[in-house]
């Protein structure tokens, strides 16, 4: 028999870690080639971890909330094959351990640099710790003067609650004497919450905490401004209604307005490509790609947005396998890390809800983001060539928020327009 080291496999660009949720075998279980064996979460998604070779689980390394990086072994597996040495390493290393490990070790490093942080300076914290620094309102400060004893000073779990366990014992045993100018900048506080006897307390979970964190941040980085406009959109559900029974029959694929509005927004995109662009400090990052976020609604009512790659290379019946491939995924966790990175451009659909319109806040670090409204029959009036007439339209708000950085009011009117005009002079001899 041979041992063989189960790793964390890369998990896309950006990502260097993950926390352990939970092992869906036990040390001695006996496991087959592609079983999900452990459940992980990164700070985009959870997913499973599945094992490339059948065996024995002998050994589980991490445990559940324990951090691994990429490429670290997670679990020690018994199988078949002649033991030596060298065995324990995974085919990949096999051939030339040394060297992998050298690549891993660069891709890490490489990562790290690339990563944003959850403060300023070169701190990284793991979702865990990040969740515990956010719980206990640990500050920037106080982070810094930890002293890490993970791997290159990384602070781990333990360092972590230390540092909270010695500062209340510090808070409780020591009075405050020294006064605080007034001059002094504080971070903002909430202020304390009232909670009667009748109140319930729902704690939140892992994934809203990571959405409460990245909404706060974008609102602080970014300053919003929000265009709104109305569009006839009779032409796409005339479109729609006639298409759709044949493309399902097909296809055997649902045919939704999410791909015409995606093709819409692409089209946009390509006439005012500085709407697909990043802001990393006084420059501009055009984005070669147009990657299209669609944020997605989960059956827990959390909020995930998996991306579209390189939707201007799909056509519409692409987009529609697409975007039901991803929806289908994402409401069964079935979403690997890498569905959810890479995003140019977002679009939430906020008529799904029944809502005429929103004011979305905009995902860092794209700089605009666009919310669709539910399409409403209403009563509109028509130019004919024999006079103004009224008929009933299918008529839908849009709602664009942008970065004022880097996008002023004629460019994301402008876009915004030109998404309009696509939609409402959409062509009824368009075949899919």
């Amino acid at each position: 028999m041979a041992e063989y080291k189960l790793l964390l496999p890369s998990m896309g660009e950006g990502v260097m870690e993950a926390t352990i949720i939970s092992w869906l075998y036990n040390e001695g279980d006996a496991v087959k080639e592609d079983d999900s064996v452990v459940e992980i979460a990164t700070d985009k998604v959870d997913s499973d971890v599945p094992t490339p070779v059948s065996g024995k689980i002998v050994k589980i390394l991490k445990q559940k909330d324990e951090v691994a990086k990429v490429g670290e072994a997670i679990a020690i597996l018994e199988i078949e094959g002649e033991d030596s040495s060298e065995s324990a390493a995974a085919p990949q290393e096999t051939e030339s351990p040394e060297p992998a490990k050298e690549v891993v070790a660069e891709l890490e490093k490489s990562l790290q640099v690339a990563s944003n942080p959850i403060y300023s300076g070169n701190l990284y914290l793991s979702p865990l710790v990040k969740s515990i620094v956010q719980e206990e309102n640990i500050s920037e400060a106080e982070l810094n003067s930890i002293k890490g004893s993970g791997l290159e000073g990384r602070i781990t779990k333990e360092d972590i609650l230390a540092f909270v366990k010695n500062r209340t014992t510090a808070n409780n045993e020591v009075k405050q004497t020294v006064a605080v100018p007034v001059s002094e900048t504080k971070p903002a506080v909430a202020a304390p919450i009232q909670v009667s006897g009748g109140d319930e307390i729902i704690p939140m979970d892992r994934m809203r905490k990571i959405i409460a964190e990245n909404m706060v941040k974008a609102k602080q980085i970014a300053p919003h401004v929000t265009s709104f406009i109305e569009t006839d959109v009779t032409n796409v559900v005339k479109w729609r209604a006639r298409h759709k029974t044949a493309f399902e029959k097909r296809e055997g694929e649902k045919l939704t307005f999410m791909p015409i509005f995606v093709k819409a927004v692409v089209k946009a995109i390509q006439d005012y490509p500085m709407i697909n662009v990043s802001v990393n400090g006084d420059n501009i990052i055009k984005k070669k790609n147009i990657n299209i976020g669609m944020a997605t609604a989960l059956p827990d009512g959390n909020l995930i947005v998996p991306v579209i790659k390189n939707a201007d290379q799909l056509s519409l019946s692409g987009l529609a396998k697409a975007i039901n491939d991803l929806a289908y995924r994402a409401r069964n966790k079935k979403l690997k890390p890498e569905d959810t990175q890479g995003a140019t451009y977002t679009i939430s659909n906020v008529g799904s809800f029944g809502n005429l319109m929103g004011t979305p806040i905009i995902p860092q670090p794209q700089v605009a983001i666009l919310a669709i409204g539910a399409i409403v029959k209403k009563p509109a009036v028509l130019e004919t060539e024999d006079g103004d007439v009224i008929a009933i339209r299918n008529l839908m708000f849009m709602s664009h928020s942008y970065d004022h950085r880097v996008v002023d009011g004629s460019l994301g009117g402008m876009f915004l327009k030109h998404v309009h005009d696509y939609l409402q002079n959409w062509d009824m001899n368009m075949e899919i």
